[in-house]
């Protein structure tokens, strides 16, 4: 195999996969006293057929498929999908196509929410790693995506990535083998980028930063201000990586302009310099074309109607259910508001802080007795001073907005409470402690008519097959809803499992839980915003609840892009907006943000963010609302008497801002590339490595052969595979192995992707394909005779009108550029030739053909299949000269598929060659007689 040291011989098994290869140091072969020199490494041939392999064409047919399924590093333009576990959509492949037209690579992906830009960058990262043309990768990513990422890598690319954080760098230096740093010791890591932007991290890791780095949420890296020191000190980690000019660097994120035109501009800055001052609004012609080269911006409408042709995502369908307060939830929430409204108004005289401490406190305490009577008693229970009071209002906005990007923290607002309890009299004290009275009494009966809604529509979902997610805002109020639905459905649904998930459980139990919950017949999840981001749930659920309404529409988006995004396997995605209109405070959030939202996402087809004035823009309604008082609960929003001045400049600027979405998304939406382009080059990878329908040809002839059950499932594409115990007895132990254990008589498995529910994928590239794969194709070569993929087969057939030799060969290039590492390629060809002419060769795909279509129709004799086996090997010898012609040709035609992706990119590419390697391995021999 090609290595980067003259030193180190890489050698692998002739039957061998690549992950098989092993490197041996030269010196071995000629060290003075060597032990045992039969160990030296020697040159060795792949061995003939022989007239011993005689079987049938189907034995002939299935060490055809073994072949071209152990093939990893492919004789394709597109060399990674012989390591994918999954089979990407079309559009996916897209930025992976620009990718390979630009050195270094610089690329922002800003396709829509919940389209897969994680699969279309890290087929960009496994490419370059296979090409050669980088050697380590880091993801830079929030702290709280680190463990997605390392999954993504894992299960789909099959990549081994670190976690680079805090609580992972000790043991990550106890595991170094070298002096280096953790950045350069590790090859695939996923870095937190909240670690590496500090002052004490950010040297070591530029000093050692890999050739390629993928950006996750990017836009939390854009230019900002200052202030916000935790953005300020990303962006400036980014572009000090994006100084050095020859990094490979791709840019990920949903929303790359946050209608801050300077901080789109930083991003674009960071791929390409002078970006940063184009007049993105008023790009000429050619500063749009070469824009377009790095930026790919595309709405699910744009997919499926230019890309896909069909529907590829689910439909959401959104709707609104409401609940009316029961007379004691109408007395907390009046006597809750009326004692909020006063605090407000009150405040009034005191200085500007005090009058921002009691306002905070008086939304917190709102907003607790608006979630649920748990919510509202943990806020009011327990004060008198017990808890130390906050002295930063930024926290107070954290306990009571939920940020649109980061993580929103799900507790308890206590500490914002506590401050504006520092300011009350004793009178107001009592009002607080009447409060909390009336919530426990309110707790966990018919009065509390929202937990009662939410239980008939949960109910209602279930009915129709769907998994509903419920979402609230605090973690007292996800375990009381969780509760309560245990409750009202324990006789009716026999089975069902609802579990809670909150900030109170770590990243890794929270993953544990929805992994085991995935998996029930019957669920239910309630959680807080702590799985709004970073956890992929459309495997899981397929509908969405919002028992709390977000108070930023970007949550809402978020929450919803949890379950309406790639992957999803039902059809319709439903999600809910959960309110009362008896609660003021609900109209204006609805009002002002939520209706808006879904306006722009109607009429564009993908959400906007909301303006960064949103959350001022929010309190100075809600501020208004509390100095309205009492005649506010009763008011519809319109006839507030409110100013409405700043929401209506607020709306616009929103407006201003799917204008340019649309815009923009219109102009990057990659038109230039065609996808009858992208069909080709995939085309031509599956005629190599084959395509999913193959893994299924293969998979379903290998059992039938081996007396493995294979039945289909009731469900569509789903197949059942016999797995017992007594089942694995009869079985090859290497495949036996790779089986699933435990107690299950049958494994569900599926050859399509994305994969119906309760079935595992099988992909040229799971661990019982390649199992089963590997050992057809060594017990081929060592047990002729016997084997159950036969080497040799002679059949009468009426396929055929001349006596044709098809012969199963493996061959092997060697692709050379200049100043890098030669990659090994290979292929399985099949080589067709009539005996009428020495000279004449079939086309490979009639070739293909005739293995795939010849079926014995007469009997032959074994001597006579014998003789011609032995002519056909005969022959074989002779033709060496066309065959390596043929090679020769194959090679020129696939340096000429590389350049054409590469668009002949560089002088490297220009100059690369394709080497045919002599002697071609012959697997197998049919030979196919015609019918007289």
């Amino acid at each position: 195999m090609p290595g980067d040291r003259d030193d180190v011989l890489m050698l692998r098994p002739l039957t061998g996969a690549t992950d098989e290869v092993v490197a041996i140091h030269r010196q071995l072969s000629t060290m003075a006293g060597y032990s045992n020199p039969d160990e030296r490494p020697r040159s060795a041939s792949f061995p003939a057929p022989s007239v011993d392999d005689l079987s049938d064409a189907t034995g002939a047919h299935l060490l055809w498929q073994a072949a071209r399924l152990t093939l990893r590093e492919g004789a394709t333009p597109l060399r990674s999908l012989g390591r994918v576990s999954i089979r990407p959509r079309t559009y996916q492949f897209v930025p992976l196509l620009m990718a390979l037209r630009l050195d270094p690579v610089r690329i922002l992906i800003a396709d829509d929410v919940g389209v897969g830009k994680t699969i279309e960058a890290l087929l960009v990262a496994r490419e370059m790693l296979d090409r050669g043309e980088v050697k380590r990768l880091c993801v830079l990513c929030p702290p709280y995506l680190c463990e997605q990422w390392q999954k993504e890598l894992s299960e789909k690319f099959n990549l081994d990535a670190v976690i680079i954080r805090s609580g992972t760098v000790g043991q990550l230096e106890r595991g170094k083998t070298s002096p280096e740093s953790i950045y350069k010791h590790y090859p695939i890591q996923v870095v937190s980028i909240d670690f590496v932007k500090s002052d004490r991290n950010r040297h070591t890791f530029l000093l050692d930063c890999p050739e390629l780095v993928i950006v996750d949420e990017a836009h939390g890296a854009a230019a900002a201000d200052t202030r916000n020191t935790s953005q300020h000190q990303r962006h400036a980690l980014i572009h000090e990586i994006a100084k050095k000019m020859d990094r490979h660097m791709m840019l990920l994120t949903a929303t790359p302009h946050s209608g801050v035109e300077g901080a789109f501009l930083s991003l674009l800055g960071l791929i390409r310099n002078d970006f940063e001052g184009w007049p993105i609004a008023n790009l000429n012609e050619p500063q749009r074309v070469e824009l377009a080269r790095h930026f790919v911006q595309r709405t699910r409408g744009d997919i499926e109607k230019d890309w896909e042709g069909q529907h590829c995502f689910p439909k959401r369908v959104p709707s609104d259910e409401t609940y009316r307060l029961s007379d004691a939830y109408r007395e907390l929430f009046g006597k809750t508001y009326d004692f909020c409204s006063e605090l407000v108004r009150t405040g009034q005289a005191l200085d500007g802080r005090q009058q921002r401490v009691r306002y905070w406190g008086a939304l917190a305490l709102l907003r607790c007795v608006m979630s649920s009577p748990a919510a509202a008693l943990a806020a009011v229970e327990n004060r008198h001073g017990n808890l130390p009071a906050s002295e930063d209002e930024a926290d107070f906005r954290t306990l009571v907005f939920e940020s649109g990007e980061e993580r929103t923290d799900d507790s308890q607002p206590t500490p914002t409470v506590e401050s504006a309890e520092a300011m009350m009299d004793a009178g107001d004290r009592r009002r607080l402690l009447e409060l909390g009275r009336l919530a426990a009494k309110l707790a966990h009966t018919k009065d509390d008519t929202k937990l009662a809604g939410c239980a008939k529509l949960v109910g209602e979902l279930l009915r129709k097959g769907f998994h509903p997610i419920v979402w609230c805002r605090y973690i007292a109020t996800a375990e009381y809803v969780a509760e309560g639905l245990r409750r009202a459905f324990k006789k009716e649904f026999d089975g069902l499992r609802v579990v809670a998930i909150t900030g109170n459980l770590s990243d890794d139990e929270r993953r544990t839980i929805i992994d085991e919950l995935s998996g029930e017949k019957m669920r239910v999840l309630v959680a807080t915003d702590c799985v709004s981001e970073g956890v992929n749930l459309q495997r899981g659920f397929s509908a969405a609840i919002h028992y709390d309404l977000p108070w930023n529409p970007n949550r809402l988006e978020q929450r919803e892009g949890r379950v309406d995004r790639y992957g999803q396997i039902a059809p319709v995605v439903k999600t809910i907006r959960y309110f009362s209109p008896d609660s003021a405070v609900d109209g204006v959030v609805l009002r002002v943000l939520l209706d808006k939202a879904r306006e722009i996402h109607q009429a564009l087809g993908t959400h906007v963010p909301v303006p960064d004035e949103s959350e001022s823009v929010t309190e100075a309604v809600l501020n208004a609302l509390f100095l309205r008082g009492k005649q506010a609960a009763d008011d519809s929003q319109m006839e507030l008497g409110l100013d409405m001045t700043a929401v209506g400049k607020f709306h616009r600027q929103w407006d201003m801002d799917a204008a340019r979405e649309k815009l923009n998304r219109t102009r990057f939406a990659q038109r230039a590339l065609k996808p009858d382009e992208v069909r080709r080059e995939l085309e031509a990878t599956d005629a190599v490595l084959g395509d999913p329908e193959a893994v299924r040809h293969f998979v379903l002839d290998a059992a039938q052969r081996l007396g493995l059950s294979i039945t289909p499932d009731r469900k569509k594409d789903v197949y059942r595979i016999a797995v017992s115990t007594q089942a694995k007895a009869a079985l090859p132990d290497a495949i036996s192995f790779v089986l699933p254990g435990g107690k299950a008589s049958f494994w569900s498995v599926s050859f399509i992707s994305p994969t119906p529910e309760g079935a595992e994928y099988l992909g040229r590239n799971h661990r019982f394909v390649s199992a089963l794969a590997q050992y057809l194709m060594e017990e081929a070569i060592t047990r002729p005779g016997t084997a159950h993929a036969s080497r040799c087969g002679v059949i009468r057939s009426r396929v055929v009108s001349n006596l044709t030799t098809l012969y199963l060969t493996r061959v092997r290039y060697l692709l050379e550029q200049p100043e890098r590492t030669s990659l090994l390629a290979e292929e399985v060809q099949i080589l067709g030739h009539d005996s009428k002419k020495d000279s004449v060769w079939l086309p490979m795909a009639e070739a293909l053909r005739l293995l795939a279509e010849a079926k014995p129709d007469a009997n032959i004799p074994m001597d006579e299949r014998k003789e011609l086996i032995t002519a056909a090997m005969t022959t074989w010898k002779k033709v060496e000269p066309v065959v390596k012609e043929q090679m020769e040709a194959r090679a020129t035609e696939l340096a000429e598929s590389h350049r054409r992706v590469r668009q002949a990119v560089s002088l490297k590419v220009r100059n690369l060659a394709v080497k045919p390697q002599m002697p071609p391995d012959l697997l197998g021999i049919l030979v196919l007689q015609p019918l007289i």
